[in-house]
């Protein structure tokens, strides 16, 4: 089975499953599904970034500062947080991502329900290669620097922003 084929649960502007669909014609229609986003911080608190593979579905050769992913048909967000960060970070015996919030994310023919995680990972990391195309473990202000030089994925710079905005109340 290609990403493509995968089946998503399609929801409504409530997050209430509407239906089901193929990722693959979910994301051509514009079908409104759900994803996760968990920031995976290492033993020094510094975050995980990568760039996306060319091969990306959706927003190829992107960086972004989160791991993470669509949520399959009948699956949790909390079980799609940790399935998806052990499966991009290469590592197994993760612990449980702690959900943060959710928000309805909507930009450029795309929308999704997204949950938001972090998680601290100080295990050696593998990431994947079809989904990763480099990596690495940056601080914070290293990070803030980067934001006006990458081509980041927007999904994550709207999560990200949030999660700024979270953690500043």
């Amino acid at each position: 089975m290609t990403p493509s084929d995968e089946i998503l649960d399609i929801v409504d502007e409530n997050d209430e499953v509407i239906g089901q669909a193929p990722r693959g014609e979910a994301t051509a229609r514009g079908l409104r599904h759900r994803c996760v986003f968990i920031e995976a911080r290492d033993a020094g608190g510094r975050v995980f970034v990568h760039r996306r593979t060319p091969t990306k579905l959706v927003f190829p050769s992107r960086y972004d500062m989160f791991v993470g992913g669509v949520v399959g048909a009948g699956e949790s967000y909390d079980e799609a947080a940790l399935r998806e960060a052990e499966e991009e970070l290469g590592v197994s015996g993760l612990p449980e991502p702690e959900p943060l919030f959710r928000f309805l994310y909507a930009g450029a023919g795309h929308t999704w329900w997204s949950a938001v995680y972090q998680v601290r990972c100080e295990l050696p990391v593998v990431p994947q290669a079809e989904e990763v195309a480099w990596h690495a473990f940056l601080d914070d202000g290293e990070l803030e620097r980067r934001l006006g030089e990458w081509a980041w994925v927007p999904d994550g710079l709207e999560a990200y922003r949030r999660l700024r905005e979270f953690r500043s109340v």
